[in-house]
């Protein structure tokens, strides 16, 4: 059994202009210990199908049909303190802009203190500190004592990774957590998340764009649009010899792969210049 089983996944919010359809049946399944990545453009669904493993969409969504299941559980009928106990013993989230998400006026010692505690771990300054030196911060005493606005953006991301990890999560899920980060402390940061999950075991789910780091840290790859994966398969086999259009489109706009001269047209373009937008059919083939 998968230890995440998204079936048919349909979620909707509702919006001042009306209901919108952010997943429009996905299914996606990973494994105890996988590394799988889930790439598309901004709007396809990447961050709402993280944040649905947890049950964390925001008030004015839901799901309108599909099933979502961790170790066996549906999460659509757990209630709140079965939520509570999932997020705190299953799950683990680094987010994308960890200084938006810690809290502004608590120190980073306090912050981390309080995960500790809920687990019932050791919460002494030499125990925290000790956590903050397992993802590299050189002055973790220094550290314990700023506030979030007092840290890089490396820095907090790192602080981030600390307080998800604490938690030794079966499953952590990474959205986009080195996009505001330069090429350097982006590397530095996806090598401590990918350690992380490795010396304790966990699934990682990793939502991102970049193809290029895709291939060097995931051995799995999924491909998202319009609410919908579209192509699931071996990072190798998908990014060597990718079978849908959208994914072929996305391997084209590669950095790496972009050719001087050469125009660069999203799969949507190039489906509007032909026959108009494409409808669910298209979508979904």
């Amino acid at each position: 059994m998968s230890l995440i089983e998204i079936d048919d996944l349909v979620v909707e919010f509702r919006t001042p202009r009306g209901t919108v359809r952010a997943l429009a049946g996905a299914t996606l399944h990973a494994s105890a210990g996988e590394r799988i990545a889930i790439v598309g453009e901004s709007g396809s669904g990447k961050s709402t199908i993280g944040t649905a493993i947890g049950a964390l969409l925001p008030a004015n969504g839901g799901f309108a049909g599909g099933t979502v299941r961790v170790d066996g559980v549906d999460v659509g009928t757990l209630d709140r303190p079965g939520l509570r106990r999932l997020r705190r013993e299953t799950l683990g989230f680094i987010p994308q802009d960890p200084i938006a998400t810690l809290n502004p006026t608590m120190r980073v010692g306090g912050q981390l203190a309080l995960v500790v505690r809920d687990l019932g771990g050791d919460a002494s300054r030499a125990a925290l500190a000790q956590l903050l030196e397992e993802v590299q911060i050189a002055d973790p005493a220094d550290v314990l004592r700023r506030f979030p606005h007092q840290l890089s953006g490396g820095m907090a991301q790192r602080v981030a990774i600390a307080i998800a990890m604490a938690r030794r999560p079966r499953i952590l899920i990474a959205d986009e957590p080195t996009a505001a980060l330069d090429a350097n402390v982006r590397r530095e940061v996806l090598k401590l998340v990918f350690e992380a999950a490795e010396q304790t075991g966990a699934t990682v789910v990793w939502l991102s764009h970049d193809l290029d780091a895709v291939a060097k840290w995931c051995r799995r790859v999924a491909v998202m649009y319009r609410g919908r994966i579209v192509e699931d398969g071996p990072t190798a086999s998908v990014l060597e010899a990718p079978e849908h259009p959208y994914t072929q489109s996305l391997l084209a706009a590669m950095p790496s792969r972009l050719r001087r001269g050469v125009e660069v047209r999203t799969y949507t373009e190039m489906l509007a210049s032909q026959a108009g937008e494409p409808d669910d059919a298209e979508v979904g083939a």
